[in-house]
């Protein structure tokens, strides 16, 4: 069984709840993901990376990135 270690972001905020200090972060597939364990909302590092290279008049299922 493969452990998870995962460190909280010393005063950082949540953008949907705004508590402080509930940020959970680790690595996933070398995806960054962040977890807010008051409410649960969470973020993954290639969301903002595949949003900048969409073009809103294609339909795009995924990006390929073979590195």
């Amino acid at each position: 069984m493969v452990t998870t270690r995962k460190r909280f972001i010393a005063g950082a905020v949540c953008p949907k709840c705004k508590a402080m200090d509930t940020l959970a972060l680790w690595q996933e597939d070398q995806v960054e993901v962040v977890e807010c364990v008051k409410c649960g909302h969470h973020q993954r590092q290639t969301d903002a990376q595949v949003s900048k290279k969409l073009r809103p008049e294609e339909q795009v299922i995924g990006i390929f990135d073979p590195k």
